[in-house]
């Protein structure tokens, strides 16, 4: 069968199917549904902080959405970032997903149960989607790598850049800046 089919197939399964309690909405990958658990209060915790720091700083024309699909069905690619950076016109469409292309920032907060669906899938796809910007937040051990500059120079989508960060530090990209020391660490707060 080929790969547009199967990502058809998918895509019609994955609608049919829904969101099936206690999980997320399947995601789309190498040619599988990528099942995930919904998020836990403490990995929402650490996306509401981002947001909340991160939205003011847009300036007008953009939109901050949260857990919002990026399809390119080309690649057969459907992924749910927890926050992306999107041109705010595409509010206005009738389409039920929007165009990677058209994003500016795809921020992760990394999960306990499945971090590997962000450092190694996402990664892959991320770039290979043309997504500019990529940063992960890992509240496990109070890391965050923001990667950017996607590229097929080596054959396979990878991003050219990274930087590390720890959480204390500022994160800038482009003219957003984000402050790491309010974001918790798992578990450091009321006992979680």
């Amino acid at each position: 069968m080929p790969t547009d089919d199967i990502y058809r197939h998918l895509r019609d399964f994955r609608d049919t199917l829904g969101k099936p309690a206690p999980m997320s909405w399947p995601e789309i990958s190498g040619g599988q549904l990528i099942m995930m658990m919904s998020p836990k209060l403490q990995h929402q915790r650490v996306a509401h902080r981002l947001r909340v720091q991160l939205e003011p700083q847009l300036d007008e024309g953009l939109a901050l959405m949260l857990e919002t699909d990026l399809e390119d069905a080309a690649l057969g690619i459907l992924r749910i970032p927890d926050l992306v950076v999107i041109d705010e016109e595409l509010l206005h469409s009738d389409a039920e997903s929007i165009d990677p292309r058209r994003s500016h920032l795809v921020i992760e907060v990394v999960s306990r149960s499945n971090p590997a669906n962000d450092y190694t899938g996402k990664l892959h796809d991320y770039p290979a989607m043309g997504i500019p910007h990529y940063l992960i937040v890992d509240p496990r051990d109070g890391t965050a790598v923001h990667h950017w500059a996607p590229s097929q120079r080596t054959g396979e989508a990878a991003y050219d850049n990274r930087q590390h960060y720890t959480f204390g530090d500022t994160v800038t990209i482009d003219a957003w800046k984000i402050d790491t020391s309010t974001l918790p660490v798992y578990g450091a707060e009321s006992g979680l």
